[in-house]
């Protein structure tokens, strides 16, 4: 049975929000935050910004998987077989493959910990499909599960595909009373795309575990995730991003399966449903709607 602290690994894909960057060739321009921007600006400026997303979640979700693995092994120990390793990370190795160096230190079960995952200065192409470079650097104060643990994640020269993630993300375990919620922030994220296009991030997530919590396995767990972000554009757009309904991330799925999220870029606003259009089955899908819902675009997430 699980504790009733268990955070899981693939949860933070959580906030994991967010479509495709669309490679936009035109120039960044001058652009108010009170200027209106057009229709065809506000939907690559939804799929741009929503690329913060996606990268800050995906190094959440490897820092968390990471966290999860080597708290398990500090709570129930290493078998024979493993005795004078570094923990196994078994599940991280199926999601990175062999490609990065990963490294704990003290290797034992003491507190606080750090976690280095180090793809190197060229980089790797990882097991589930990305290419990653540099170094994600994971500090704990206690295991992950344990209410009042934090986990602070930097990165290190860390860019995800091709493009450049700065920033720090902090999840703190609030988890109390039998219910499993935990809060995620980005604090002075800075995101930039190879054509030098780029903006800042911040943002604040509330999750909480709606299956799964009495079963030690974590592929049945269920978190609903609430919250807001920022996205300040080079060129002075800003783009807000609040949750409309509660998202839902199941573990056994890499994407958000169901939920809306509000995009609002100065006076225009759009609405993502990762519901549609499978009826919140697991896929890579979304809609990405405006103007009260008579346009929309099928959204491809990374």
């Amino acid at each position: 049975m699980k504790t009733l602290s268990r955070l899981t690994p693939a949860v933070v894909l959580f906030t994991a929000l967010f479509l495709l960057f669309l490679t936009s060739c035109k120039k960044e321009g001058s652009l108010s935050s009170t200027e209106t921007v057009t229709e065809e600006e506000a939907t690559t400026y939804s799929d741009e910004s929503t690329q913060a997303e996606a990268g800050f979640d995906d190094v959440e979700d490897v820092s968390m998987l990471a966290a999860d693995e080597e708290g398990e092994t500090s709570v129930y120990g290493r078998g024979a077989e493993d005795a004078g390793r570094l923990f196994p990370f078994v599940e991280l190795r199926r999601r990175l493959g062999p490609c990065a160096t990963i490294t704990v230190f003290p290797a034992d079960s003491s507190y606080p910990k750090t976690i280095t995952i180090d793809f190197g200065y060229i980089g790797c192409l990882c097991t589930d499909g990305k290419f990653r470079r540099g170094k994600i650097v994971t500090h704990l104060t206690a295991p992950i599960r344990r209410p009042g643990s934090v986990m602070t994640i930097t990165l290190d020269s860390f860019y995800l595909n091709r493009t450049s993630i700065l920033g720090t993300k902090v999840v703190s375990n609030l988890s109390e009373n039998g219910n499993i919620k935990f809060t995620v922030q980005v604090v002075g994220g800075k995101v930039t795309h190879p054509n030098g296009r780029g903006y800042t991030y911040n943002s604040l997530k509330y999750v909480r575990q709606t299956e799964g919590g009495n079963t030690r396995p974590v592929m049945d767990d269920v978190y609903k995730i609430e919250g807001r972000s920022k996205t300040e554009f080079n060129n002075g757009v800003v783009i807000n991003l609040d949750t409309e309904t509660p998202l839902v991330k199941k573990t056994a799925c890499h994407w958000i399966s169901d939920g809306t999220l509000k995009i609002k870029i100065n006076s225009r606003v759009l609405y993502l449903n990762y519901g549609a259009p499978s009826n919140g089955d697991c896929d890579n899908k979304a809609i990405l709607t405006w103007n009260n819902g008579s346009s929309s675009r099928l959204i491809t997430l990374p």
